[in-house]
C-alpha cells in the first residue's frame, strides 16, 4: 500500500528537482497531513438523497382482446383457410347499418340480380324449357310438379300451350306423318323384266314433269338476272384510238421517216457484230422525261437500237429518239387503263401492247395507227411475237386466269391456249432457236414449252424457289438470267436440261416486290 501510494504521490508531482531527488535517493517523503493526496482511494461518505416519483400520463384503455370474443369473418369471403366456430359463421356484421342501402340492395345476394339458389336440373331440359319460351312463349314452371302437367303448370303463355298440347320445340305433333315413308308404285314381280321396277321406280307423289309453273318461271327469271347482273363484269367498250405526233415533219427531204437508221450519229448501227469489249457506264447522259406516272416496260427498235418505245401506267406509250436531239417522237394513245407490256415484231414496224383494260392492241409503228385489237376478257401481263420470221403473225400473252394465249394476227383468233400454270404468268422467253418457249408465273415455276403443244415438257419448281417475274435470255442463247423475288439472279441453262446452275447465284441486291429486268452486255462479261 505504500509502494502504491508513493508511486501515485511521484506521477502527480510537477517539480523536476522532486523527481531528481527521488531517484537518487529512491526514498519518497508523503506528506501525511495532505487529504487530497489518498481521498481517490477512500469510500465515498453516505449523504441523505431526495426520492423522485414516477407519473404515467397515458389514459387506461381496454385492449383489443379483451373486447373481441372471437376471430372476425369477412361475410363477402368465398373461401375460408381455416376452421371457424359456429359462432364466429354466424356472428353478426361489426358496424353501423348504411342507412342509404334500399330493401332490395340490403337483402342477402350472390349475383348482381339477386340470390340464385343452387337447383338440380337436367342441362337438356333447361335448354328445352328455354328454347320453347323464346318461340313459343310459355314453358313449365319449377316450382310446379311436373308429374301432374295441368295447365297451372306453365307460365307465360298459357292459351299457346293448351293449343299446343305443352309440345315443345324439340316435340312436334306431326311425328306419324313424317315417320310414315313416301309409298313407291309398285313395279311388278322380279321375274318379269319388262314390268319390273324394283328400287328404281318412282314415287306416288312424284311429278314427271321437271318445268317450272308460271309463277316459279317468273321468280328464277328474276334471281338468274340479279345474279348475272351482280357477278358480270361490265364490259368496256375499247377506249378510242388516236396518236400525236411531236416532230414537225415525219418525212425527211429524201421521203424517209423516222423509222430510218440514222448514219450520221457516229456509230456503225447497221452492224450486227457485237463490240469486242465492254465498260460500265460512268455517268448519266440524258433522262427522257414525259409520262406523268410509273413507266412498265422499255424496247429499244430492233437491230439499230436508235428508237425507244416506252409504256406507262398514265396508260399512254411513247417513242423517243436515242441519239440527236433525243425527242419525244409519237405518242400512242388507245388503252383505258395502265399499260403492262410492250413488244416490237422483228422488223419493228409493229409493235403489240398489253393493258389492264383487258385488250391487246397491235400498233402501226410509222404512222400510229392501231391495226387490231384482241381480248378474252382476262388481264395480259406480258406478250411476245414469235422471233421466227415465218411465224410473225403469231403472238403469245400470259394471262392473269392462268393460260398462255396463242393468237393469229390475220384471223384475230385464238389459235392455241396452253394451260398448265397454277397462276398469273409473268414472263415469256424463246429459247433453242426459237422451238420453245419458256414461262414463269406466280406459282413460283418455271415451265418450258414446245412451240404449238400444249402439254409443257419441263417443270422446274422446287420448295425453295420464290416467283420470278423478269427473265432475260443471254446474247449467246445459251443461259436464263431470272431475277428472283429472294434477292437473288438465278442461271438456267437454256438449251437441253434447264438446270440451274449454283455456282453462278448473284446476290446482294434489293428487289424483293419489283419486277426489275435483268440484261446481259453484248460481250457477255
Amino acid at each position: 500500500m505504500s509502494a502504491a501510494t508513493a508511486c501515485l504521490v511521484s506521477y502527480g508531482s510537477d517539480s523536476d528537482s522532486d523527481n531528481e531527488s527521488t531517484s537518487k535517493t529512491g526514498v519518497v517523503n508523503v506528506d501525511a497531513t495532505d487529504p487530497d493526496a489518498t481521498a481517490h482511494l477512500k469510500p465515498l461518505k453516505s449523504v441523505p438523497t431526495m426520492s423522485v416519483a414516477v407519473l404515467n400520463s397515458a389514459p387506461e384503455v381496454a385492449v383489443k382482446e379483451a373486447v373481441e370474443t372471437g376471430t372476425h369473418l369477412d361475410p363477402s369471403l368465398k373461401e375460408v383457410t381455416y376452421n371457424p366456430t359456429f359462432e364466429t359463421m354466424f356472428a353478426p356484421e361489426f358496424g353501423p347499418v348504411n342507412p342509404f342501402k334500399s330493401q332490395q340492395m340490403a337483402a342477402p345476394r350472390n349475383m348482381l340480380s339477386g340470390y340464385a339458389e343452387p337447383a338440380h336440373l337436367n342441362d337438356f331440359m333447361f335448354e328445352q324449357q328455354r328454347r320453347t319460351f323464346s318461340t313459343y312463349g310459355y314453358a313449365l314452371d319449377p316450382s310446379v310438379d311436373t308429374h301432374q302437367v295441368t295447365a297451372i303448370s306453365y307460365i307465360g303463355a298459357v292459351d299457346e300451350a293448351e293449343k299446343n298440347k305443352g309440345l315443345t320445340v324439340f316435340e312436334t305433333g306431326q311425328k306419324d306423318k313424317r315417320s310414315e315413308k313416301r309409298k313407291k308404285i309398285k313395279g311388278g314381280e322380279a321375274g318379269e323384266i319388262d314390268t319390273f321396277l324394283g328400287p328404281w321406280a318412282k314415287y306416288i307423289d312424284e311429278k314427271d314433269s321437271a318445268k317450272p309453273s308460271e309463277e316459279e318461271q317468273k321468280e328464277l327469271d328474276e334471281i338468274t338476272a340479279k345474279r348475272q347482273k351482280k357477278g358480270k363484269n361490265e364490259e368496256e367498250a375499247p377506249a378510242e384510238e388516236k396518236t400525236i405526233l411531236h416532230v414537225k415533219d415525219m418525212y425527211d427531204y429524201q421521203g424517209r421517216s423516222y423509222l430510218h437508221i440514222p448514219q450520221d450519229v457516229g456509230i456503225n448501227l447497221r452492224s450486227t457484230e457485237a463490240p469486242d469489249k465492254c465498260y460500265l457506264p460512268k455517268k448519266q447522259i440524258h433522262v427522257w422525261s414525259g409520262h406523268t406516272k410509273g413507266v412498265s416496260a422499255i424496247r429499244l427498235f430492233p437491230h439499230s437500237g436508235h428508237l425507244l418505245l416506252s409504256s406507262s401506267m398514265d396508260c399512254k406509250i411513247k417513242l423517243w429518239e436515242v441519239y440527236g436531239e433525243r425527242r419525244c417522237i409519237r405518242t400512242f394513245i388507245g388503252h383505258s387503263k395502265a399499260v403492262r407490256d410492250i413488244c416490237f415484231n422483228n422488223s419493228g414496224t409493229k409493235f403489240l401492247s398489253a393493258a389492264y383494260d383487258r385488250y391487246l392492241k397491235l400498233w402501226d409503228t410509222e404512222t400510229g395507227q392501231c391495226i387490231s385489237r384482241f381480248t378474252n376478257r382476262k388481264v395480259p401481263y406480258c406478250v411476245k411475237f414469235n422471233p421466227d420470221e415465218e411465224k410473225q403473225s403469231l403472238f403469245v400473252a400470259g394471262m392473269s386466269d392462268k393460260k398462255i394465249v396463242q393468237w393469229d394476227i390475220r384471223t384475230g383468233e385464238v389459235v392455241q391456249e396452253y394451260d398448265r400454270h397454277l397462276g398469273a404468268v409473268n414472263t415469256i422467253t424463246f429459247v433453242d432457236e426459237n422451238r420453245r418457249f419458256v414461262s414463269t408465273s406466280d406459282d413460283k415455276s418455271l415451265r418450258v414449252w414446245e412451240w404449238d403443244i400444249p402439254v409443257d415438257f419441263k417443270y422446274i419448281a422446287e420448295p425453295s424457289m420464290h416467283s420470278m417475274p423478269a427473265v432475260t435470255l443471254s446474247p449467246n442463247g445459251k443461259w436464263l438470267a431470272c431475277q428472283s423475288m429472294d434477292n437473288q439472279i438465278l442461271i438456267f441453262g437454256a438449251q437441253n436440261r434447264f438446270r440451274l446452275n449454283k455456282k453462278k447465284v448473284f446476290k446482294g441486291h434489293m428487289v424483293a416486290g419489283y419486277a426489275c429486268q435483268v440484261d446481259f452486255s453484248p460481250d457477255m462479261r
